[in-house]
């Protein structure tokens, strides 16, 4: 039987967005083709007609992930005040809810540490995801230079997925929950922090007194 392009194009939708699902849950290597097929409905045999190889339905699948986090992250920033876009990103994301629930979160803490032993074209591809990722979360950053809030991002970034992996690692009683709350208090008191104000350099005040004592 010959199916149309639009099916096969939501088949093979399907079949992303189940694997996205079971690569979070289970890991890149923790299941295999078969299994992930079987998942969307289909048949082993049907892979290649969509895949050209493992490597490309794992990227698609990862992306579409990746995709979904930054997509919720805006989500939730045009639901609050300007002064409450960050918080509401950080405390949805250092929650029980999406400690609990791997397949549906946020594919980094889920996937990284093994896409970095990936091949090369697996890492470019997750990197830009992640670059992406950075770019949205430093939008919820009022005021600062490009670079500056770039920075930050990056920093907070790190600190809620390093977070979300110890707390799931701890489970889900009070030592989870406190791993948690001390990743929200870091990212939302390092935001609110004053900035310090930068200081001339000795050199510059040296240059600076030499030019007053030399006029008339």
């Amino acid at each position: 039987m010959r199916y149309s392009k639009e099916h096969k194009l939501e088949t093979h939708a399907r079949i992303v967005k189940k694997a996205a699902v079971r690569l979070r849950e289970k890991g890149a290597h923790g299941i295999g083709v078969a299994d992930l097929m079987k998942d969307a409905g289909l048949t082993h045999g049907g892979f290649y007609a969509h895949f050209d190889s493992r490597e490309a339905l794992v990227i698609e699948a990862f992306s579409h992930a990746m995709d979904r986090s930054t997509d919720r992250w805006r989500q939730l920033a045009g639901q609050a005040a300007p002064e409450q876009r960050l918080s509401s990103i950080v405390e949805a994301y250092l929650s029980p809810q999406h400690r609990d629930n791997p397949g549906h979160g946020c594919a980094v803490p889920a996937l990284g540490a093994e896409i970095a032993r990936e091949s090369a074209k697996t890492r470019k591809a997750f990197a830009a995801k992640l670059e992406q990722m950075i770019g949205v979360m430093a939008e919820q950053f009022p005021g600062g230079s490009d670079k500056a809030t770039r920075k930050q991002a990056m920093a907070a970034l790190a600190t809620m997925m390093g977070a979300l992996v110890l707390a799931r690692v701890a489970g889900s009683g009070e030592f989870s929950e406190e791993l948690l709350g001390a990743g929200r208090d870091a990212v939302l008191e390092r935001a609110a922090a004053p900035k310090p104000v930068a200081k001339k350099s000795t050199a510059k005040r040296a240059t600076t007194k030499t030019a007053a004592a030399a006029k008339p």
